[in-house]
């Protein structure tokens, strides 16, 4: 990677994007390639632009930044996807964390704090603003439904590549039975696609032991 980081804006309200550009263009180490107005764009340039980092809104016309950031790892995985946001729900933050946005910052943040959040994952680093991580701390008294035994088992064949057909024939279960438990897998981790299921399970070490390390 050079020295000077190529950074993408797709945001669908313009003073917000044209904010944040001339906020980052006073930094000679970083370059911004364009602002763009919804996930759509950013899905059909971004193989052209080549970013390093993309600064994503969640809420845009057309395709959301979830989807346009499945989309856009999919086809460029080195790419890193920092989630803009003014939602501070813990619900919002897991998804878009499950789709593979490595950073999430609110709207609100100091303007320094993007520069950050920017070095942080171009560095391999996740980051997550103050609020955002404080919203995903567990209240006192509230857990995360866990997943039982069968379901741990599951998601490491599944976290494999394994279709159900083929993680069915494994354990001896229904193709049935299965789908079921990866619909209750997903369900429970609050997370949306199989890319998603596969990235939770390297980042909990899921694929390094038996499957039972949560």
């Amino acid at each position: 990677m050079t020295d000077v980081t190529r950074v993408l804006i797709v945001d669908d309200h313009p003073m917000v994007a044209e904010g944040i550009q001339s906020i980052l263009e006073s930094y000679d180490d970083i370059e911004v390639l364009a602002c763009l107005v919804d996930g759509v764009e950013a899905v059909e340039q971004a193989a052209a632009l080549a970013p390093h980092v993309i600064l994503m809104d969640l809420n845009m016309p057309r395709l959301s930044g979830l989807s346009a950031t499945e989309l856009i790892l999919e086809r460029l995985p080195e790419t890193r996807i920092v989630i803009l946001s003014m939602h501070d729900s813990p619900e919002y933050i897991s998804t878009a964390l499950s789709h593979g946005a490595m950073g999430y910052i609110l709207k609100d943040v100091p303007t320094e704090e993007i520069k950050q959040a920017i070095d942080a994952v171009v560095r391999g680093e996740r980051y997550l603003c103050t609020g955002a991580e404080g919203s995903l701390k567990p209240k006192d008294g509230e857990t995360r439904e866990a997943l039982t035994g069968r379901e741990q088992t599951i998601l490491l064949e599944l976290a494999q590549g394994k279709s159900n057909k083929a993680v069915a024939l494994t354990l001896d279960i229904s193709v049935r039975t299965v789908e079921t438990h990866r619909k209750n897998i997903k369900r429970k981790l609050g997370i949306s696609s199989t890319a998603g299921l596969t990235r939770y399970a390297l980042e909990h070490g899921v694929l390094q032991g038996t499957g039972h390390e949560f």
